[in-house]
């Protein structure tokens, strides 16, 4: 997919333009973005400081819900966007701010490849149980199932985020489903600590949906741990 000069602008207008004729759009009210970007891992201090001060633009803006920026903890070079605006049009408006230029210019010559984006509906999200701490362990899922295991999907990670937000130590558990591609999924988590997120893995309930989840995959399951870029 071509770079554009703007993280959203490109899921707005870029994502939407090579959507198979066989797409099906599901976004209809608040819409997810969520953005996967690489650095040079000796950059990696200052394209978080670039990430902070576009997140800190960001949330300012009238359309913005809201916003938060990763970092992935095992390789610190990769990071994370989940934003949630009021619309796609909203999307489109905030990609051509002065943020979002300022913080291409400070990229563009570290970045490792482009931007992944793609651009959600939420599907399952409920409000965080608390205010999440500074220290918390986020993790994001990308889950992609073959097309005929749509359904079957979409009911098994519904009915993971109910059962996982009962377990000690969660706060937070929300499902985004792709604009588009109803059979890939986004799984949003956030854990008081590293012991509560592995307790959650092993809890029965997890078990049950990986194994049941398993014969439905088109691609790996792809699970990051990140901390928020604070």
């Amino acid at each position: 997919m071509r770079l554009s000069h703007s993280i959203f602008s490109l899921a707005a207008l870029g994502l939407i333009a090579v959507q198979p004729v066989y797409a099906e759009e599901t976004v209809n009210g608040p819409f997810y973005n969520v953005v996967y970007f690489e650095v040079d891992p000796a950059e990696a201090a200052q394209a978080a400081a670039a990430a902070r001060q576009y997140a800190e633009a960001s949330r300012k803006e009238d359309s913005n819900v809201a916003f938060e920026m990763f970092q992935e903890i095992a390789r610190p070079s990769r990071f994370a966007v989940v934003e949630v605006v009021r619309d796609k049009q909203a999307a489109e408006a905030q990609g051509k701010t002065a943020a979002a230029t300022a913080l291409m210019q400070k990229l563009q010559p570290s970045m490792i490849g482009g931007f992944g984006v793609r651009p959600h509906s939420g599907f399952e999200v409920a409000a965080p149980k608390a205010q999440i701490p500074s220290g918390a362990l986020y993790v994001i899922t990308h889950v992609d199932v073959f097309p005929a295991g749509k359904d079957q999907a979409a009911a098994l990670v519904k009915a993971q985020a109910d059962a996982a937000r009962k377990d000690d130590g969660n706060l937070r558990y929300d499902v985004l489903q792709w604009d588009g591609h109803p059979n890939h999924f986004t799984l949003v988590e956030a854990w008081r600590d590293r012991k509560a997120f592995d307790a959650g893995a092993a809890a029965p309930h997890t078990k049950e949906f990986r194994q049941k989840l398993t014969p439905l995959e088109g691609a790996l399951y792809d699970e990051r741990l990140y901390q928020a870029v604070r």
